[in-house]
């Protein structure tokens, strides 16, 4: 994932997870996406009630569109920081970034359907018009995502945790939404999130399989760590609104972090208990903060 350039005689280390296994867990991933498509046009649109919408409600399809039509930032940084380009890439790690660039690809595509139908909803339910949530959107769409990890298995156990807590919010906000096409909406936005969830977590474990545990908890802690949603440091007013909306829908971002506990203790048996348990306490003391 560095941008600088390898000396003479350097011997590059081994990318992240084995190729041949990269290869069939984006073809697993991609598969599944496929299966399961669906686009804008087929939510009721004609069925919509914007009378049963609340206050809390617009604001949360508002604040949702923001950080889903960051689209762009989040797949230029993906692919800056996994390159498909370049003689000085060894092979290995060539073929690693391929594979997860397929992967990325389908990834993006869907991300993409919901910045648009959430940009739709926004526009047929009144709560924004065309001109001026184009120009809300290019605001905060201009601005850089980063993430601030080096290693590998840190930006996809960023991503792992940040698509289970996207999820868990889609699922918490139907919960209180009462108007029909935004409830259609946040189950297939959740059943999205879901898959790309269930792709990170094979990615972490096959990257743990090859590594070992003892080696990446320390790697897994770091991310727990420093965790922020996306956007949490450049969109205005995240923080105040971000309270709000969680304090309306009874969620709770941290919540997601015992899917990779959860993830971890599977390789308990297979002589990292002391590891699993320390990511375990790890984790209760954030949640507990």
């Amino acid at each position: 994932m560095n941008d600088t350039r390898p000396d003479p005689g350097y011997e590059p280390l081994p990318p992240a997870v084995e190729p041949g296994e990269m290869r069939e867990l984006t073809r697993n991933a991609v598969r599944r996406a496929a299966s399961r498509q669906w686009s804008v046009d087929e939510l009721s649109w004609a069925s919509l009630r914007p009378e049963q919408l609340t206050d809390t409600d617009r604001s949360v399809v508002r604040f949702i569109t923001f950080i889903e039509d960051h689209i762009p930032g989040y797949l230029t940084y993906f692919l800056d920081a996994f390159p498909v380009s370049g003689t000085d890439l060894a092979i290995e790690e060539f073929c690693f970034n391929r594979e997860y660039f397929r992967f990325l690809i389908s990834w993006a595509n869907e991300e993409e359907r919901h910045a648009s139908v959430l940009t739709r909803y926004q526009i047929e339910a009144g709560i924004s018009d065309p001109e001026t949530l184009m120009r809300e959107l290019a605001e905060e769409g201009r601005k850089k995502f980063a993430l601030p990890y080096e290693s590998p298995v840190q930006a996809f156990t960023y991503t792992l945790v940040q698509e289970k807590a996207t999820q868990l919010f889609y699922q918490r906000f139907r919960t209180v939404a009462r108007e029909p096409v935004l409830r259609d909406l946040l189950h297939r936005l959740a059943r999205d999130e879901a898959r790309h969830f269930a792709f990170y977590s094979e990615l972490v474990e096959a990257y743990v399989r090859r590594h070992g545990l003892a080696a990446t908890v320390p790697d897994l802690k770091d991310v727990l760590a420093t965790f922020r949603m996306p956007l949490a440091d450049t969109l205005n007013g995240y923080w105040r609104w971000s309270l709000r909306i969680a304090d309306a829908t009874s969620y709770d971002h941290t919540e997601a972090y015992q899917a990779l506990v959860r993830l971890v203790n599977g390789f308990a048996t297979s002589g990292g208990r002391a590891s699993a348990a320390d990511l375990g306490a790890f984790t209760r003391a954030l949640r507990g903060l």
